[in-house]
């Protein structure tokens, strides 16, 4: 198994002492969490991507060329990448560029993206967004393997003969799609072979492992080796310590604080209290064997072989992550790397040697739709945090 941490930079007053950090100081300390990821041997780092309050990654790009510079090894991922909102050129050219910045280590999720204050500002409707996602990928996908195209788009002009550059360093690059609730986004990776990330954070784990056995469905149908899947998943939070009651009474303070922040944002909390959130939800807060039973508790649901944890302290102090991430990689990660099998591909700092499920399934619906310039996203929409 592997293990990534990710943020999605929140910009809000700390749930415990209210105090807020200014932007410039809350980015120097994404790119501190992103440095100590790598120190302590996380196999990668992610950075969301928002439009809309209270987030400041609007530009991820941006902030994992910084994470590039000051890293050496881990693997950058965007957390999602928001197609729904960008011209696929535009997204091809950021991303080709810190391909070659990164020495070969990005790697993408990608999603519909949520919100309406960021729909609002894209001129995107809850109608039209599974189209457009579905588009983006297929003009932004086939950049990557030509950057001289012809692509008959809807949402954004037409494409003839267009050469895009630069050239990326992977090639293929291993695109994840990011699924919440729908189907439509499930489908979408199913169809093009492409390895499929669980969000895995507001509800119990029913919705979550429904739709990860309708993406292997999927999978089987389109034709791709069940041997080739991929599966990550996310956690609610974390936070270990030796003895489970000490981790419990450590993080009381922290879930009262997300109580309270939800409350002001007007959403009623899934889980009322914490003992229910521990219960239900996909937190690993315990000792470390609790937290060990519970990921071994998931993957027997959703076969998961990539798992993420928050960056950010969110609430606790700074001693009190790193203590907590240095446990997990000392008692918690050794035993899940050992009893959980890897993701079915190598996986290493630079360029990816191989990519299982790089080609579209049906071979003859993307060689008719490269020369005619069809939309392959015809196929029903897709989403990926829906």
């Amino acid at each position: 198994m592997r293990f990534i941490t990710i943020t999605l930079i929140v910009h809000s007053p700390d749930p415990q002492t209210g105090q807020q950090k200014t932007t410039q100081q809350r980015f120097q300390e994404v790119l501190g969490n992103a440095l100590l990821a790598e120190e302590l041997g996380f196999d990668g780092f992610g950075v969301g991507e928002r439009h809309e309050r209270p987030f400041i990654s609007s530009s991820p790009t941006v902030v994992l060329s910084h994470v590039a510079a000051l890293t050496n090894h881990i693997r950058l991922f965007t957390a999602v990448t928001t197609l729904s909102l960008l011209d696929p050129v535009r997204a091809f050219e950021d991303y080709a560029t810190l391909d070659h910045l990164s020495g070969g280590r990005l790697e993408l999720i990608i999603g519909k993206g949520n919100g309406a204050a960021q729909r609002e500002l894209f001129q995107v409707t809850p109608a039209d967004q599974w189209d457009r996602n579905a588009e983006s990928y297929e003009v932004f996908r086939r950049l990557w393997r030509d950057n001289k195209i012809t692509y008959d788009t809807k949402f954004r002009p037409p494409l003839h003969e267009a050469e895009v550059w630069p050239r990326p360093l992977q090639r293929p690059i291993r695109v994840w799609h990011g699924s919440a609730t729908s189907k439509e986004s499930v489908d979408l990776a199913a169809r093009y072979g492409d390895p499929l990330f669980s969000a895995n954070v507001t509800n119990p784990i029913e919705p979550y492992a429904e739709l990860i056995r309708y993406y292997r469905e999927r999978w089987v149908h389109y034709g791709h080796d069940p041997a080739a899947i991929a599966v990550g998943a996310g956690t609610a939070g974390y936070y270990a310590e030796r003895n489970s009651q000490d981790a419990l009474d450590a993080y009381r303070p922290v879930f009262a604080g997300y109580l309270a922040f939800q409350r002001k944002l007007g959403v009623q909390p899934v889980y009322p209290t914490l003992e229910d959130f521990v219960a239900r939800s996909s937190a690993l807060i315990g000792s470390p064997a609790q937290v060990i039973e519970k990921v071994h508790r998931y993957h027997e649901q959703f076969g998961h072989s990539v798992l993420h944890l928050h960056a950010d302290a969110g609430g606790l102090s700074d001693a009190q992550h790193r203590t907590s991430l240095e446990l997990f990689q000392s008692d918690i990660a050794p035993v899940l790397r050992r009893e959980i099998p890897d993701p079915p591909w190598g996986w290493g700092g630079g360029p990816l040697a191989n990519h299982a499920g790089a080609d579209p399934a049906p071979q003859s619906q993307a060689a008719g739709a490269a020369d005619a310039g069809t939309d392959l996203a015809a196929v029903p929409p897709v989403a990926t945090t829906g």
